[in-house]
């Protein structure tokens, strides 16, 4: 019987690319600061690679299809290198892959490296990808924002949520993320702003305002991994290692059927709950010490909290406005400014949010750093909240 990841696999080494409006870098040097930071991390040479998972989403914008963009960026030394792509939960999946490769036994060293360059495509957000042959005949079409819109609409209707106050947890969401981003060099978005701002803030699909949308960004990053008894023998004392991965596909439940309501994202319900068992977690509130969750829109995160069970159903909105999540809060979520202040590379960004719980577990996050984390959440997101793929990811150090 499958017995699941946990403690299987260790963080060799992280590395990530400084995120923003990188005109001057093209996709192969980000991919090259993401992995030159990753592999001094790890303490290993290119020979000591066995395989590779490589994703970016916009390949025709200039990084290319395929494996070859990164084998020949970083020179690799002719080892298999995969190309994935799962919407915006891609860097999840190239992580997924790496791991499960060291899990069973087929590589000893493996290496996952996400990038995007957004900013070349000329699109304000993000481009508009195809969604298949026949989907356009029953699918209503509509950009993220419309999408994510819909999200706050359902859930202030589930739950009788006054619209005044779910506005304003929706702002402090956003300011509390982006205080967080001003002390993180790496982010795309840098300085702090108030809830005033946010309110006043003009509407780009009611109620979502324009601090309460994620920008469009460059950037890179990467991820090795091994076994434990590898690291240790590479003078790694205290690695942090994966408790569980759990990648969920929505299966046409949520638009095919009276079932969902549209006040909540189905997936991650379902990653999360297999994702705690995976890693024996029985009370993830009281046990996870960090989150980082895909904030593509303010209300993705409140209502990511809610389905990760980290707040009761209906009970988001006051736990935001409470100061749950805050870097003070029970229980940090975006310590390092999240999507809100990175931007969102799709190929990159399920790494980044796992290098930032990897710095705070090994306690070198700098002016962010929590006090003594031992267990942390990523969730990744990709697609909307009607059709997607989510992927839920626990590390933590070695006994936690």
């Amino acid at each position: 019987m499958a017995t699941g990841i946990k403690n299987k696999v260790v963080i060799l080494g992280m590395g990530c690319s400084q995120f923003g409006e990188r005109w001057n870098a093209s996709p192969e040097d980000l991919m090259v600061e993401a992995y030159t930071e990753a592999m001094a991390d790890a303490g290993i040479a290119p020979e000591q690679l066995d395989a590779a998972w490589f994703s970016t989403h916009m390949d025709d914008v200039g990084t290319g299809r395929g494996g070859t963009p990164m084998g020949i960026a970083l020179r690799l030394p002719n080892i298999g290198v995969t190309r994935v792509e799962n919407f915006c939960a891609g860097g999840s999946e190239a992580i997924r892959g790496a791991v499960y490769a060291v899990a069973a036994g087929a590589c000893d060293i493996a290496i996952a490296l996400g990038v995007e360059k957004l900013k070349d495509t000329g699109y304000a957000g993000l481009p508009v990808a195809t969604v298949g042959t026949y989907i356009p005949q029953w699918y209503p079409n509509a950009v993220a924002p419309a999408n994510f819109a819909q999200l706050a609409s359902a859930y202030r209707h589930q739950h009788g949520v006054d619209a005044a106050l779910l506005k304003r947890a929706l702002a402090h969401v956003s300011v509390k993320s982006h205080a967080n981003g001003a002390k993180n060099p790496k982010a795309h978005l840098q300085k702090p702003i108030t809830e005033e701002q946010c309110l006043k803030a003009p509407i780009i699909a009611a109620p979502l305002g324009l601090y309460d949308c994620c920008g469009v960004s460059d950037g890179a990053a990467a991820v090795i991994v091994t076994t434990p008894d590898i690291a240790r023998g590479l003078g790694k004392r205290d690695p942090v290692a994966f408790k569980a991965l759990q990648l969920v596909t929505s299966n046409g439940w949520e638009m095919q059927g009276n079932g969902w309501n549209g006040s909540h994202v189905h997936t991650t319900r379902v990653a999360a709950r297999r994702a705690y068992a995976e890693a024996g977690l029985e009370r993830p509130r009281e046990q996870l010490s960090l989150t980082e969750v895909h904030d593509c829109f303010s209300i993705t995160e409140l209502v990511t909290m809610e389905d990760l069970g980290l707040s009761e159903p209906g009970q988001g909105y006051r736990d935001v406005l409470d100061g749950a999540f805050d870097a003070e809060g029970r229980l940090p979520c975006q310590i390092d400014g999240g999507l809100k202040c990175f931007g969102h590379p799709i190929g990159a960004s399920g790494i980044r949010m796992l290098y930032e719980v990897y710095l705070q577990l090994q306690g070198r996050a700098g002016p962010r750093q929590l006090s003594q984390p031992s267990l942390g959440l990523t969730h990744n997101l990709g697609g909307q909240p009607s059709q997607n793929v989510c992927s839920v990811s626990i590390v933590g150090l070695w006994d936690a």
